[in-house]
């Protein structure tokens, strides 16, 4: 088990599989999101939110009832891993459904940027914020798509199809959809902005 890893699994768009998790030191999940657990026969170590979207709370797994509705289930979760000294979540189930959910849980990445690490997995893609200076382990031949929010300055790449050169990247004009990895690493730099880095699955 490796540890300050989490398994974080949201109300989104059921995963049609799940990663092997013997290798987080957390298997948590909101509300809604555990009855997938449930019917999968897995005890996560917690479940939280406001349990809106629940009929039964279970008796034998840890509940943490977080009903400020000034915060998302998913902001809520991050900070109670946070409180645990989680330094990197994996967080399924977080696209599909309410895109305005989806908007939403981008946003809560950006908001805890500098204390957790946190990646998103559908079942197409992973996607996580990029960091200003970055390399990156993927498979040649990936799918690779950059998308700014809202404006990413002086971006360089090095190991895509098509390269950028200390250009911008801005939402509304242009964006990174559906580049190429051109071998098994990419680097990343920029000097502005919020970045988010889509890579399809190998």
């Amino acid at each position: 088990m490796i540890s300050k890893n989490a398994f974080l699994l949201l109300n989104g768009s059921r995963p049609k599989t799940l990663p092997d998790l013997s290798k987080y030191a957390i298997i948590c999940a909101t509300d809604g999101a555990y009855k997938l657990l449930k019917e999968k026969s897995i005890t996560p170590h917690f479940i939280s939110g406001d349990f809106d979207s629940i009929s039964e709370i279970p008796k034998d797994i840890e509940v943490i009832h977080t009903p400020n509705q000034e915060f998302t289930d998913f902001e809520k979760a991050i900070k109670i891993l946070l409180n645990m000294g989680i330094t990197n979540v994996h967080v399924y189930g977080a696209s599909g459904l309410s895109q305005d959910h989806f908007l939403g849980n981008l946003h809560v990445a950006i908001v805890f940027k500098n204390k957790i690490q946190i990646t998103f997995f559908d079942d197409y893609q992973y996607y996580f914020l990029a960091k200003q200076t970055e390399k990156i382990k993927v498979k040649k031949g990936n799918i690779v798509s950059l998308v700014p929010v809202v404006e990413t300055k002086n971006i360089i790449t090095k190991g895509l199809e098509y390269e950028l050169e200390n250009e911008d990247l801005v939402f509304g004009k242009r964006v990174g959809i559906r580049n190429k990895a051109t071998q098994n690493e990419f680097e990343i730099c920029f000097s502005e902005g919020e970045l988010f880095i889509f890579i399809e699955h190998e």
